[in-house]
């Protein structure tokens, strides 16, 4: 009972320590970090909290694309029910969320320490240095500089990039691996029940906490059973697993991992064979010497565990700063996971170094010296939350809600910061996205890299129509847009025409349409003439001849609806010979009917859109995206309880 007691008073206190070190993200909205990438999720949570319970289809990044592809769900969804709940904005939704499980992480390292190590001391000297240091910048000097103040990484990244899911997954980790050796070393039914739901929960924020799970967990479950060598301990680990594996099926299906791998290309550096081999190296001599060292030795179990940890993420993140080592993703992200094991590795050390007399000076001298850079993080430690002037006035806001003002329904190519905001405050359709996530069509990297870094306004207007975008926004080097991602933003001048010119380096251009929006009534024979593929980003000859058969004058006007996000109503007159052009991507879950008989939907094969056969006359189309059969299985299996 006193310990007990004495856990959950060191779990209160450091609580309230962690809280006061991030206390104004508690209540700020906007911060000023334009820039960052929490744009991405805030304008997620925003279009998530307008279409609750659960949308299928998002019709507004990516020339569409499924809404669950998008992210994992639990940010997403923890932000948007607080902004509906406590009737605030989902920027102030977002921060709460992440900066909640931002404290909880804190403690959440407490509680794996006091239960790995058993000692209260290194359990609260490892979770003081969670909050207030990073090892990693002893060892990566860049990420020192770019950090002002020597801010924790975990924090500034949080910060200044906006990497609220990853954090928030980070946080997390450590409860459920503190649960997880609990439920390995003894048979407790409920502790299994709650590690594996946290994980489920890590796993539910974000993919880069899934891999710090995925590589700490396999080192856990060597430890424990290491020690104990009990292989009742291994079917316990597989309970876990296929328990948390239940709990993210539901979300977590197999078109999901398939579609992540695949837009992975391009946003971090594929792997390489030698560090393939290398990893199995290394983990070949870091199991034959803990099996020497530490077999049959339940009390060496923690120091294994974080030995291995130490030796892993060192090798993922150290590595491939160093020596190019890539297995897969990108391992530069993982730093903040790097900080987490050196301080756990360190604490252990000081651990160990307690135990001996002649080592205890020499431990308590280290521990001085290492929080000496802590000095400059708490003399500042409210540097991280600069709070923006009020958003009506940025950038960003304007050039958005001139967007949603004139060019409603429409959509539109942004870049940059006004790209990662595009969504935050009301709907806009783009044919890019927020964050290069969840793309079912391959071409738009391809089309988005050819409007914005060539030099023929020709060729980027080709693109910008087979994508069917009825304008562009176009942020000079003079704008205070802060990307400048367009390498030549004067070739649109004179090309096409201005809609909108802010006087400060931005300029809204027009693009040649038929008509506006992405209906079109189109021939078969012109359309099947342009080809089966787009052969590259410079293929001028076969985007010319499709752009020719989807904006031909001659064809009819064609009304598109979207009542919600998962229907559409399109009204058409079609000919003998012509079909309906819907410029949404393709995915076989989308059903038409019209009259009362279903309509079939071919994937169009140049730019992957929806292509319905229709018999001669004029057509009221219904079409709406049904819950796919993945998704239906999870979920009856999960309402049913069959999964528990």
């Amino acid at each position: 009972m006193l310990k007990n007691k004495t856990v959950a008073w060191d779990s209160l206190l450091l609580l309230l320590f962690a809280s006061l070190l991030i206390w104004p993200l508690f209540h700020v909205e906007y911060l000023n970090y334009w820039p960052s990438i929490e744009s991405t999720f805030i304008a997620d949570a925003r279009m998530l909290a307008a279409h609750l319970p659960h949308p299928g289809w998002q019709p507004l990044w990516y020339g569409g694309t499924r809404f669950d592809y998008i992210y994992p769900p639990a940010l997403r969804y923890g932000t948007a029910l607080l902004s509906v709940a406590a009737h605030i904005s989902t920027a102030r939704a977002y921060h709460l969320y992440t900066g909640g499980l931002y404290v909880f992480g804190i403690v959440a390292v407490y509680w794996l320490v006091r239960v790995g190590s058993r000692s209260r001391v290194t359990a609260l000297l490892a979770s003081i240095a969670t909050a207030l240091l990073s090892p990693s910048f002893l060892l990566l000097p860049l990420l020192r500089i770019d950090s002002g103040y020597w801010v924790p990484q975990r924090l500034h990244v949080l910060m200044a990039y906006g990497e609220g899911p990853h954090i928030s997954a980070l946080s997390i980790l450590p409860a459920a691996l503190a649960a997880s050796f609990l439920a390995l070393r003894k048979r407790a039914g409920a502790m299994l029940a709650l590690a594996a739901a946290l994980c489920a929960f890590a796993v539910a924020n974000n993919f880069y906490g899934a891999t710090a799970l995925a590589i700490s967990f396999p080192i856990l479950v060597w430890s424990v059973w290491l020690g104990e060598r009990d292989w009742h301990a291994l079917l316990r680990a597989g309970g876990i697993v296929a328990l948390a594996g239940g709990l993210s099926a539901f979300w977590l299906t197999p078109s999901y991992v398939s579609i992540t791998l695949l837009n992975l290309k391009w946003v971090a550096e594929p792997g390489n064979a030698w560090s393939v081999w290398l990893a199995l190296l290394v983990s070949a001599l870091f199991c034959a010497g803990s099996l020497r060292l530490a077999s049959r030795r339940p009390e060496r179990e923690w120091t294994v565990f974080v030995t291995g940890l130490a030796v892993a993420f060192s090798l993922n993140v150290l590595g491939y700063y160093y020596i190019g080592f890539r297995l897969i993703g990108s391992a530069a992200r993982l730093v903040p996971e790097l900080d987490l094991v050196l301080i756990l590795a360190l604490a252990e050390l000081v651990r160990v170094s307690l135990q001996y007399r002649k080592l205890r000076v020499v431990a308590a001298v280290l521990v001085v010296v290492g929080f000496l850079p802590a000095v400059c993080y708490v003399k500042h430690g409210w540097s991280p939350f600069p709070v923006s002037e009020p958003v009506q006035t940025r950038y960003e806001f304007r050039t958005t809600q001139w967007v949603h003002d004139h060019l409603a329904g429409e959509r539109v190519f942004p870049s940059g910061s006004v790209r990662l905001w595009f969504d935050a405050w009301q709907d806009n359709a783009q044919p890019d996205g927020g964050s290069l996530q969840g793309m079912i069509s391959q071409i738009i990297p391809v089309a988005t890299w050819q409007v914005l870094k060539g030099s023929e306004a020709a060729l980027a207007v080709l693109w910008l129509q087979a994508l069917g975008t009825d304008a562009i926004v176009v942020p000079d080097k003079t704008s205070p847009e802060a990307y400048h991602d367009f390498s030549k933003p004067a070739k649109f001048q004179g090309a096409v025409p201005m809609l909108y010119d802010d006087k400060a380096g931005t300029a809204i251009y027009r693009i040649p349409r038929i008509h506006p929006g992405i209906g079109r009534v189109v021939d078969k024979q012109a359309l099947a003439a342009a080809g089966s593929a787009i052969r590259g980003g410079d293929d001028t000859e076969t985007l010319t001849k499709y752009v020719a058969a989807v904006e031909n004058p001659a064809q009819p006007a064609t009304s598109v609806v979207w009542p919600d996000y998962d229907h559409v109503n399109v009204q058409a007159t079609v000919a003998e010979g012509q079909a309906v052009l819907l410029q949404e991507t393709y995915d076989a879950n989308w059903q038409a009917e019209t009259g009362g008989r279903a309509v079939e939907i071919r994937r169009e094969p140049v730019m992957g859109f929806m292509l319905l056969d229709l018999p001669a006359g004029r057509h009221d189309i219904r079409m709406h995206f049904a819950v796919p059969l993945e998704n239906r299985v999870d979920y009856l299996t999960l309402a049913s309880g069959q999964k528990f």
